[in-house]
């Protein structure tokens, strides 16, 4: 079978949020664009088609207080206090640039165009909102887009069929094509009974991290990796080529590629990102019975991430949350639950713990000691409320209530994997850098791919990074052609 060859002004290699806003950008400026998406059609969109596309802004136009500073933060692992501050000089070349650090340029540029982003996408048909999250206490925070993501995929592809944009459904993006120069002029791909293709162009990897790759998280994140499962269907898709053909390029690396965005999750569901958020108001314990982390650290949109990541460390990766009847009084509790299954219900500890297949003696004592560390104080389930227990390890900080109030109940936790942390380094126009701090020439990244995060995830910037830097690599490639 030849090999068919293709030439266009950009290649968008994925069509989840990051992918499309290239496309589109690009395709609004007059570029001839192809997207390329290895899902059929029925199932394109990426992971962005499943989630609720949280942003981390305050009004329609700005980013919350802590937007930059989080971000910062958990911006680098230990790097020389010099490197870091000489990141900061725009003017600064070479190593420096190449880092595996998000510099202060990158985060500024992120922060200063959320609010035109998010006016562009108002502008194709997009709407944006302040509505009810799966959070019931928050200390950030969070607009959403009417519809979650699939309501911007929806916006985005009717968009990019207004412009012509040419999609290629189940084709994987295999080699990027380099010249003499080092330049990027093009991309090997494979479609599904087609064969071989040869695309020219310049190149936007948008194809996400490598949840999907078990080789690739083993060999990253380790062998405990077999006790993660991606956060929805979505996450199968993201296999790493994009990364590891980047690589192969000559791109620097940023991010923590020992790392992940970890949720917690019902491992009995199967639908996408079935999160169970309740824990706070209960207990959590591991497949022996005990009590192993503070469950009430803070609000749960700011603490669940290293909470879940202890839970993964426990046995099986799993835990239970045991609750008493007192949590179905909390207002709206069932936001906290996403998952579509049943509680695990008895009238009894002993019965609960025969029913989860927990040691029934380790949980009646370790109730009994936490409902003994207990004041007695009634619970403000809405606000951090101080309700802590005394003497008790670990201690519970806040909404610390006996669990003596018949029936219990029981949901299992485990760690999912949203997305990966390790990924390219790009600069402010979604350029990928070679390893020496300059741009790799027709080469441009947007979203998961682009390494961001060290430790923890700066919650609600994911989406938010892949409409950012989508748009700015599209505008970009445009006004390259210009």
């Amino acid at each position: 079978m030849m090999t068919q060859k293709l030439e266009y002004d950009l290649i968008v290699v994925g069509c989840g949020v990051a992918g499309l806003s290239a496309a589109v950008s690009a395709a609004e400026a007059g570029l001839k664009v192809v997207a390329l998406e290895r899902a059929p059609i029925e199932e394109r969109g990426g992971q962005s088609r499943y989630t609720e596309a949280y942003l981390r802004m305050k009004s329609h136009t700005e980013v919350s207080d802590d937007f930059e500073s989080h971000l910062a933060e958990n911006g680098s692992a230990q790097i020389d206090p010099d490197f870091i501050e000489r990141s900061a000089d725009p003017h600064e070349k070479g190593l420096v640039r190449s880092l595996s650090l998000l510099d202060p340029n990158f985060i500024n540029t992120f922060a200063q165009n959320a609010g035109p982003t998010v006016k562009w996408f108002e502008g194709i048909g997009a709407r944006f909102d302040f509505l009810p999250t799966q959070f019931l206490t928050k200390s950030q925070p969070r607009l959403l887009p009417v519809g979650g993501g699939q309501g911007l995929i929806d916006v985005l592809f009717a968009k990019a069929t207004e412009l012509g944009i040419t999609f290629l459904y189940e084709t994987t993006a295999r080699e990027l094509i380099e010249n003499e120069k080092g330049q990027i002029i093009g991309i090997k791909s494979r479609q599904v009974g087609s064969g071989n293709l040869i695309l020219k162009g310049p190149v936007v990897l948008a194809c996400g991290g490598f949840q999907g790759n078990a080789e690739m998280m083993t060999r990253y994140v380790g062998n405990r990796s077999i006790y993660l499962r991606p956060i929805c269907k979505g996450g199968y898709f993201n296999r790493g080529e994009g990364i590891e053909m980047a690589l192969k390029a000559g791109a620097a690396t940023c991010g923590d590629f020992g790392s992940y965005h970890a949720e917690p999750i019902d491992p009995r569901s199967g639908m996408s990102e079935p999160s169970v958020f309740i824990f706070p108001y209960g207990i959590l314990v591991n497949m022996e019975g005990e009590r192993f982390t503070d469950e009430a650290i803070g609000t749960v949109d700011a603490y669940y991430e290293s909470i879940t990541r202890k839970i993964h460390l426990q046995t099986q990766g799993m835990a239970w949350v045991i609750l008493d009847a007192r949590h179905q009084r909390i207002p709206n509790y069932r936001l906290g639950i996403r998952s579509d299954q049943a509680p695990i219900v008895a009238q009894t500890l002993s019965d609960l713990a025969k029913a989860i297949k927990v040691p029934v003696n380790a949980l009646s004592d370790t109730v009994a000691q936490y409902n003994q560390a207990c004041s007695g104080e009634d619970w403000k389930p809405l606000v951090l409320d101080g309700v802590k227990t005394q003497g008790l390890t670990p201690p519970k900080s806040n909404w610390a209530c006996p669990l003596n109030e018949a029936p219990f109940h029981a949901y299992p936790i485990m760690a999912s994997n949203v997305f990966t942390f390790g990924g390219l380094k790009v600069d402010e126009d979604a350029r990928v850098l070679h390893s020496d701090g300059y741009p790799i020439e027709n080469l441009y990244a947007a979203g998961e791919i682009i390494g961001s995060y060290w430790g923890t995830y700066t919650g609600a910037t994911s989406v938010l990074k892949g409409m950012v830097f989508g748009r700015k690599a599209g505008l970009h490639a445009a006004h390259r052609q210009k």
